[in-house]
């Protein structure tokens, strides 16, 4: 699926792309294609790796060399990359292939990968959608001041486990576990601030349930003319509000996009504090978000589906 969408990728960009006037050409291409890295970097955070590292050596390397033929090192001149990649640098011609590192190919996967993951592997939504956001940490609380390769980007936020300095994954998808869009943004964002944005709900109709940080009036006239029902918990000094028994039980099965958020952290490894570049960073956060799109099984819950007459003007 990746090589084909890749070469269709690629024939588009060459297609509409400037050409550039330098006859003279500085830099050799990769002997990796970006569909070879891609797949890497899905295989990564379904493997059960904690470190790409390790995984790239010794999986990659060693065992799925008969995949990847035409592997690059992980680190430049390093006595290990050496050995593991089975490379020979006697020749010179190998030699000059070295310069290829896998961490500096990654970033440019980054747009194929959110291209991929958006246009192939994404769900379709049913009418019944969950709506939730969850912090991604990239660094502890105590080292805020000295970190430096997400400065200015990352801002402090808060979620209901405290203060943290962060980004915020915010993630819609339907009852049986399938992602149906997700965003990025810095930790001081509002729960409610993508729900603004169209492309973000642009496939999203029925229902949509969120928590209490989702409340609302304004969004909720707003996304109910779209066609879409916020539904959220209700507060104590909300008075007058009526709810649904349906709706009702809907909240109570809010718990599967916790479960969704629980498998990207702890399963595909879509939080750590050990990246050194944003562009690795949108890369590592990518592939987690395509591997658990391509997991066998998902969480999911038993949905009977009856006539709403609120919706059936839509």
């Amino acid at each position: 699926m990746a090589d084909d969408f890749c070469k269709l990728f690629d024939a588009m960009m060459e297609k509409y792309t400037l050409k550039a006037d330098k006859k003279r050409q500085y830099y050799r291409k990769s002997t990796m294609s970006k569909a070879e890295i891609m797949v890497i970097m899905i295989l990564f955070h379904d493997s059960g790796y904690r470190c790409l590292k390790h995984f790239y050596i010794e999986k990659v390397c060693r065992h799925m060399r008969h995949l990847f033929p035409k592997v690059v090192s992980y680190n430049r001149w390093s006595s290990e990359s050496r050995s593991q990649t089975c490379l020979d640098y006697a020749e010179s011609r190998q030699r000059k292939t070295i310069f290829n590192r896998f961490v500096e190919l990654e970033k440019e996967v980054a747009i194929p990968l959110a291209l991929f993951i958006k246009k192939v592997l994404l769900g379709k939504c049913t009418g019944i959608s969950f709506v939730d956001s969850t912090p991604l940490r990239v660094c502890r609380n105590q080292r805020i001041h000295i970190h430096k390769v997400f400065k200015g980007i990352a801002q402090r936020g808060k979620c209901s486990m405290g203060w943290f300095f962060c980004f915020k994954l915010h993630l819609i998808c339907k009852e049986r576990g399938e992602l149906l869009n997700f965003m990025i943004t810095p930790g001081d964002v509002d729960d409610r601030k993508p729900l603004e944005y169209k492309a973000f709900v642009e496939f999203v109709y029925g229902k949509l349930v969120g928590d209490k940080g989702y409340i609302s009036k304004n969004l909720f006239q707003r996304l109910f003319v779209d066609g879409i029902q916020l539904i959220t918990k209700l507060k104590n000094n909300m008075k007058g509000a009526l709810m649904s028994v349906s709706d009702k039980l809907l909240l109570r099965k809010r718990a599967i996009i916790e479960t969704v958020n629980d498998e990207l952290k702890n399963i595909a490894q879509v939080e750590h504090s050990r990246h050194r570049c944003f562009d690795n960073f949108i890369v590592n956060l990518l592939g987690a978000i395509a591997a658990y799109c391509m997991f066998p099984k998902k969480p999911c819950i038993n949905v009977q589906r009856t006539v709403d007459t609120q919706l059936s003007l839509f």
